[in-house]
């Protein structure tokens, strides 16, 4: 008699056994690094709120239009930072404290010169570049000054992230996280006080978005920066820290893995960007509308992010150790933490779809078109996060080049040009152009995910 075929719920009871302390150990080091993700889009997300419903739909279009420019700079940056992480993770595998120190100090001095040359391309570039590329003149003339504090705004961002970058990879999570929360409450306080005009304040508009996600990133820094200069937990990493140490080796190494990191997330951010420049050809309130979706999607996807980052410390940390079976294992559970949890996100931008918009704006117009755009969330929340992962975990192991150049092919080889032919040429408007970047989430997600099964399937063949 042949066997019973086991059930789908006796299937799933039997993955879970087989993974549950992977799910345990991802998922305590994963959650203060979400909060903490979440905190670059909720500065964003609050000033989006603060603006639709207090300053109007035109400058809301303006709030748009300048996420949109500047995410790409922020993500740049944010790639760079990173290369530390993995580096930091194989390193305290090793127990090669004094590296560590020496790896901090040239992070510091990458990203600050990073976030110089970020400033100047932001005014040299971007804010010329915003007047002809078929905006309102309106939306422009709002644009310009709140892109202008952002600017300035990044580098007090990157010597935050050279420190959170610094603890993470050590597996310290929790302190960024409440940075974090402190400082987006800040923001959002700041926020309404100068766009509103309170306390003899004049009204801002959204300038005063601007001003108050300065302040917040600029405490941010000096807080994060105090705390692990003089927190115990690091006393043995940061003894050979110097301010002024630079080594051509380490820096390299550093920008090898940053270098990379930087342009698979500006790969994937200029694509979301260039799309929100097509929209804005179409005009403000579907401009309005995509700020709306892209800023829900982009929640998610920050939180995403933190499961990836997890992802990168543990797979670096068992790299470090050679403990090829376990870095496989780990990874496979956080592949499955994010299909559950897109999961459940993609079901509540189905289920709320017409709710979520009123969170931003009252305007119908605007909802209605937002509303469609959640629905097509929905569904490239899977790819999405998955696709984030993988980009996770092989740069765990060092792997960044190949990732990159799928990254490249999957957005603006397929994702933006096939957008712009269902946008634009097929005339399926907003609605088009996100049908192209889901498809090319799609196809990230797919070879990132083919890529990682090589991969990791190697390295254990290789030390057995």
């Amino acid at each position: 008699m042949k066997p019973e075929l086991p059930t789908f719920a006796k299937m799933l009871s039997k993955i879970y056994s087989k993974y549950k302390p992977y799910y345990s150990d991802n998922l305590r080091l994963a959650m203060p690094i979400v909060v903490s993700q979440l905190g670059h889009t909720l500065v964003h997300l609050a000033d989006s709120v603060i603006v639709g419903h207090f300053a109007g739909t035109i400058q809301l279009a303006a709030v748009s239009l300048v996420n949109s420019l500047f995410m790409l700079i922020l993500v740049i940056g944010m790639g760079i930072s990173y290369g530390l992480t993995p580096l930091m993770a194989q390193e305290n595998g090793r127990k090669n404290y004094e590296e560590c120190g020496k790896l901090l100090s040239n992070s510091l001095i990458i990203n600050f010169i990073t976030s110089l040359l970020l400033y100047g391309f932001v005014h040299l570039g971007t804010l010329l570049v915003i007047d002809h590329i078929g905006q309102s003149p309106e939306v422009v003339a709002y644009a310009k000054p709140y892109l202008g504090y952002l600017a300035i705004s990044i580098i007090p961002l990157m010597i935050f992230q050279t420190f959170k970058q610094f603890a993470e990879g050590l597996g310290f999570t929790k302190q960024a996280m409440f940075v974090s929360i402190w400082g987006n409450l800040l923001n959002i306080i700041l926020g309404i006080i100068f766009v509103k005009g309170m306390f003899g304040i004049a009204p801002m508009g959204v300038k005063g978005v601007g001003l108050s996600t300065l302040i917040d990133r600029c405490l941010m820094a000096i807080v994060m920066s105090i705390y692990v200069m003089r927190s115990q937990y690091f006393k043995a990493y940061i003894k050979s820290f110097k301010l002024t140490f630079f080594d051509k080796v380490r820096a390299l190494k550093i920008v090898k893995i940053g270098a990379p990191v930087a342009l698979q997330y500006s790969f994937e951010i200029s694509a979301f960007s260039g799309a929100a420049i097509l929209i804005g050809t179409i005009g403000a309130v579907e401009q309005a509308a995509h700020q709306v979706a892209i800023n829900l999607a982009s929640v998610t996807y920050m939180m995403a992010s933190g499961i990836a980052s997890a992802a990168t410390i543990k797979t670096g940390n068992n790299f470090g150790k050679k403990n090829f079976n376990d870095l496989r294992q780990s990874a496979i559970a956080s592949y499955h933490v994010i299909i559950l949890f897109m999961s459940i996100t993609a079901m509540l931008f189905i289920v709320a779809n017409n709710l979520l918009p009123y969170i931003y704006t009252e305007d119908r117009a605007v909802i209605n078109i937002a509303a469609q755009l959640l629905i097509i969330a929905g569904f490239f929340q899977l790819f999405d996060g998955t696709q984030v992962v993988g980009l996770g975990i092989l740069r765990g192991i060092g792997d960044v080049n190949v990732p990159t150049f799928i990254t490249f092919v999957a957005y603006w080889v397929i994702g933006i040009p096939l957008g712009y032919l269902l946008g634009i040429k097929l005339d399926l408007g907003v609605n088009g152009i996100w049908y192209g970047l889901t498809f090319g989430l799609l196809t990230a997600s797919i070879l990132l995910f083919f890529r990682f099964q090589n991969k990791t399937r190697l390295l254990i063949s290789k030390a057995a």
